[in-house]
């Protein structure tokens, strides 16, 4: 995620924020231009406050064009900071747009799930448009265009009619329980999972998305199947045997997960997440200039100077060499304040070869 400022004041803001904590002008994110805007009260009256709320036209402090910008209708739930596209007869922004099943609102503690879950999305979307992948709206794509859902489970507390997250054809499903910090980690500690994250869990399912786009529909099939293995096998055999008996032996060596030993599609959603995770934290660690230079090693084998571009880098290698140095810096730091490893994985030469694939898949090159 890169760092963005304030045009107005030229204070450093953040993805979420609203209002600049310093000028206290309104912010809004300009899809387009993947920046923020500083904006100022349009309308008839150009002196009223800039902490209005998000109705209305609003003028950029700079921009090359002076046509007011208006923000997503869902900015009204505080769920959203993105404005409408410039000239866009949509009332809602390039992320809040797919969106199909929302929260009931009249229940206590949804609007506040539902802003998580949204904080969570908006992330995704940020790394789509970085790497300017295809995403159909389900109008442009009937039968398997992209749309989100955040139903909860039924009132009655059956626990066979609990909502599940995945994904059909174009359809992501996140369980709205999954906005809530103690029910997602009692979960995490169920399944014996490292992590479990909103934001994993949208870059997972996305990657179903994308094996249907880039895979499937593009004719790579073959290509992905000498990687990840044979898909044709049956999934709900996969997903029982995955459940009764665990991953296999030896699994760490060629998954980067327990879950992605379940079946080779698992695996590539898996793999998917995995290199949103690395482009878009090695994108904050350039953003803030980090280096890692440890004094006590001998050699340069861990001396990194992030100063690319990792969604746009050609070069894999480039990325995944900055990798190591910088999660071995930064699992450091969390074990210093008494907290788990932020990347408890290891990237071993086969997952390497997985992630390259899906490298290779997001900038269109040749997978031979």
């Amino acid at each position: 995620m890169k760092l963005f400022v304030c045009q107005g004041c030229r204070q450093i803001v953040f993805f979420e924020n609203t209002f600049c904590g310093c000028c206290s002008r309104r912010l809004g994110f300009a899809s387009e231009a993947i920046d923020m805007l500083a904006l100022d009260a349009g309308g008839d009256d150009p002196a009223a406050p800039a902490s209005g709320p998000a109705t209305g036209d609003w003028l950029p402090v700079v921009a090359e064009s002076h046509a007011p910008r208006f923000f997503c209708s869902n900015a009204e739930y505080d769920v959203c900071n993105w404005l409408l596209p410039e000239g866009g007869e949509d009332a809602f922004c390039v992320a809040c747009r797919y969106n199909h099943v929302i929260p009931d609102l009249t229940k206590d503690g949804n609007l506040e799930r539902w802003r998580q879950l949204e904080q969570a999305k908006h992330r995704l979307f940020y790394s789509l448009l970085r790497l300017n992948l295809p995403m159909k709206t389900r109008a442009e794509d009937p039968t398997g265009g992209l749309v989100f859902n955040f139903p909860d489970d039924p009132p009655d507390g059956d626990q066979s009619q609990k909502i599940m997250t995945g994904h059909d054809e174009g359809v992501i499903t996140i369980a709205l329980r999954e906005a809530d910090d103690a029910e997602r980690e009692k979960m995490r500690v169920e399944m014996g999972e490292h992590y479990r994250t909103l934001l994993g869990h949208f870059r997972h399912e996305v990657g179903h998305y994308y094996w249907n786009i880039l895979v499937r529909n593009a004719g790579n099939t073959e290509a992905c199947r000498a990687v990840f293995g044979d898909d044709s096998l049956d999934y709900g055999t996969a997903l029982q045997t995955h459940y009764q008996n665990g991953p296999p032996a030896g699994w760490t060596e060629d998954y980067v997960s327990a879950y992605a030993t379940t079946h080779p599609w698992e695996d590539f959603a898996e793999t998917w997440a995995h290199y949103l995770h690395i482009v878009d934290t090695l994108e904050t660690a350039v953003a803030y200039g980090v280096a890692v230079d440890p004094v006590i090693v001998q050699d340069d084998s861990l001396t990194r100077h992030f100063d690319f571009d990792p969604y746009g880098s050609a070069a894999f290698d480039q990325i995944i060499q900055a990798w190591l140095p910088l999660t071995l810096a930064v699992n450091s730091l969390n074990r210093s304040m008494g907290q788990p490893d932020l990347y408890p994985f290891v990237i071993t030469p086969t997952i390497a070869s997985k992630l390259h694939f899906i490298h290779k898949l997001v900038h269109n090159l040749p997978l031979s």
